[in-house]
């Protein structure tokens, strides 16, 4: 048993967390840009409104918030859904396996700009820009928090970057989920689900912070454990 926690503990230590939390951001807004897409779709080969739409058309609508704004530039909702999704698709297969390439940060922001402008969602702007500020740290580890940081704070919190990667995406999850039903046990009240909704998002975004840091941190003990395993040259 020892033995295997082990083996699953220097497993872990080797991931880059940077990199893992960038390609997470990403496929976060690409999963968000599929929903956009697909809602979109569903009001059919109609023409857009304007360059504001709601990608959740009446007919679709499950509450009365839960409209999912977006921009376009492509002024037909069947023609919008569809590029929304391949974007989506795009962007969360290139933050899986690209990201983290030479100029992979900034293929990352192209295509977060193009699901922006085809209708995958307002929201996505601020995950896509997260997003590609953390792929630019990846293997270079960001520095600037032990102004702010205790060492043992840091210690801490760099073998706990995954947990608060994990219940960062659950708030995305929960917040998600809130825009487009509107489903909240017990609650009925639209504003009330309104506020839950964006309590979500913003303790998502709160808690994505922290992992963020935590991640530098792990990544940081992990550079410095793979130099003295190599020893001096």
């Amino acid at each position: 048993m020892r033995t295997r926690q082990r083996v699953l503990g220097s497993s872990r230590r080797e991931i880059n967390a940077t990199r893992t939390i960038a390609a997470a951001l990403g496929v976060f807004a690409g999963v968000s840009g599929l929903d956009h897409g697909l809602f979109e779709t569903l009001q059919g080969n109609a023409p857009t409104p304007g360059l504001f739409i709601q990608s959740i058309g009446p007919s679709q609508r499950m509450w009365v918030y839960g409209t999912e704004d977006a921009f376009t530039l492509v002024p037909n909702f069947l023609a919008s859904g569809i590029l929304a999704m391949a974007m989506g698709v795009l962007i969360s297969v290139w933050s899986i396996g690209f990201i983290h390439r030479p100029h992979g940060s900034v293929v990352f922001l192209v295509l977060g700009m193009g699901l922006f402008l085809v209708g995958g969602g307002v929201a996505q702007v601020a995950f896509i820009a997260l997003g590609w500020a953390v792929s630019r740290r990846i293997d270079r580890p960001w520095t600037g928090r032990r102004n702010f940081l205790p060492a043992g704070v840091d210690r801490v919190l760099a073998r706990r970057w995954w947990a608060l990667l994990l219940a960062g995406l659950a708030f995305g999850v929960v917040a998600l989920e809130i825009a487009i039903t509107g489903f909240v046990p017990g609650v009925t009240d639209p504003d009330r689900i309104q506020v839950i909704c964006w309590t979500a998002l913003g303790a998502m975004l709160i808690v994505l912070l922290l992992a963020i840091v935590a991640g530098a941190a792990h990544d940081a003990e992990r550079q410095a454990h793979q130099l003295a395993v190599r020893g001096p040259r």
